[in-house]
């Protein structure tokens, strides 16, 4: 079959907020071919990914993502796996294609596995998926009551893994940072995992994450994520050897291989946080997740938008059972939550479970996208590149 349309919806919360939640927005993407569509979403600004999609042609290299797509053939896993290729290869400088290439690369995988009638994980190679166990996925408080009240309301909810992140922490003091992780760890507990997540706030400043460690390993934190931006591979390398027994995590700000790579080989960690929306699709993330495992590195998704980027993002490494933590947004949007329904709840035991249905086994609601759909255009000269499409 060939690929006949690829069709961007760009969707917002009427309010969005200075604040780390990535779900007050969403770009999905549609692919139509023969006869069947598939859904995908990118993880990124979506009006600059519609606009890497239709843009003109700068020189051979940085040509749109469209010229890559549009026309071509798609049959088996090997026909996605060349259409990533040669996006990368058309769109070298075009810097948002990556974003704009993971949403189509998920959505074509869903579109050949309801083609096969097969699950996208039993397409890349495992026989079964594996449940993972759900860590619930939330902001810091803007005080250390409320971090406790939070903390308390996802072990009342079942989760045996739960990550604060970003909000004031590492912002304020260092006592202001201690009072935080104690407050997580007394709502949650002695038995359920904690997680933490700094946001890169310091940078690539090793002092000031190394002030934080004692408090961290005081609290019993399982990880410290991203305290740097990714590729400050020095400094991560640095702070791991000074954490004893607290691992460190990040890789969610890698869009290609070779980045989430270097990271595992010269950072130092213990997690590679991959997200399927950011780092060139499905393809990509399962190269890394095949590479982790060499490394004794642990694969782990992030996801903090809705349930098709959830079902995208944990299809690489669904069959890797000892790969068996989630990300899982707890507190997301209106626009998220409802997007896709009740698709991959948690179950008794706080795991998700990928659905066996073909493709990714999780469809948007047509009502909730038109609910929250941003009418837009984008006009170069008299001729319009991008036009809402209807739904």
């Amino acid at each position: 079959m060939k690929i006949e349309s690829v069709d961007f919806f760009y969707l917002s919360m009427p309010d969005v907020r200075t604040v780390g939640d990535g779900s007050q927005d969403a770009l999905l993407v549609r692919i139509g071919a023969g006869g069947l569509v598939g859904w995908g979403e990118c993880e990124a600004a979506p009006l600059v990914s519609i606009a890497s999609w239709n843009c003109p042609m700068s020189h051979s290299a940085c040509r749109p993502v469209s010229d890559s797509v549009l026309g071509q053939t798609m049959d088996d896993p090997d026909d996605v796996r060349r259409i990533n290729a040669l996006v990368r290869t058309n769109s070298f400088d075009l810097l948002q294609a990556d974003h704009t290439l993971s949403g189509i690369d998920a959505a074509l995988w869903d579109l050949l596995g309801k083609k096969l009638g097969q699950p996208v994980y039993r397409l890349l190679g495992y026989p079964r998926a594996y449940p993972k166990t759900a860590y619930a996925s939330l902001l810091f408080g803007d005080t250390s009551e409320e971090t406790l009240k939070k903390a308390q309301s996802a072990r009342q909810a079942g989760y045996r893994a739960v990550k604060f992140g970003w909000g004031p922490f590492g912002r304020d003091s260092v006592d202001d940072d201690a009072r935080q992780l104690q407050a997580a760890r007394e709502g949650l507990g002695d038995d359920v995992l904690l997680l933490i997540d700094a946001g890169t706030v310091w940078g690539d400043d090793v002092q000031s994450a190394r002030k934080r460690l004692p408090g961290l390993l005081d609290c019993r934190a399982g990880w410290l994520e991203e305290p740097f931006v990714s590729g400050a591979l020095e400094s991560y390398r640095q702070l791991a050897a000074e954490a004893g027994e607290l691992r460190l995590a990040g890789g969610e700000g890698c869009h290609n291989f070779h980045q989430a790579k270097n990271m595992i080989d010269y950072a130092g960690l213990g997690y590679i946080q991959i997200d399927a929306g950011r780092i060139g699709g499905i393809t990509v993330a399962k190269q890394v997740a095949d590479y982790a495992r060499t490394k004794a590195v642990q694969f782990v998704n992030h996801t903090f938008t809705t349930r098709l980027a959830l079902s995208a993002s944990v299809q690489p490494y669904a069959g890797i059972q000892s790969d068996d933590l989630c990300e899982y947004p707890f507190e997301p949007s209106a626009l998220a939550r409802d997007l896709c329904g009740a698709a991959i709840q948690p179950d008794a035991d706080g795991r998700i479970h990928l659905p066996e249905a073909p493709g990714l086994g999780v469809e948007p609601t047509i009502e909730v996208i038109r609910k929250y759909l941003v009418n837009a255009e984008i006009r170069v000269g008299t001729r319009y590149v991008y036009r809402t499409p209807k739904i």
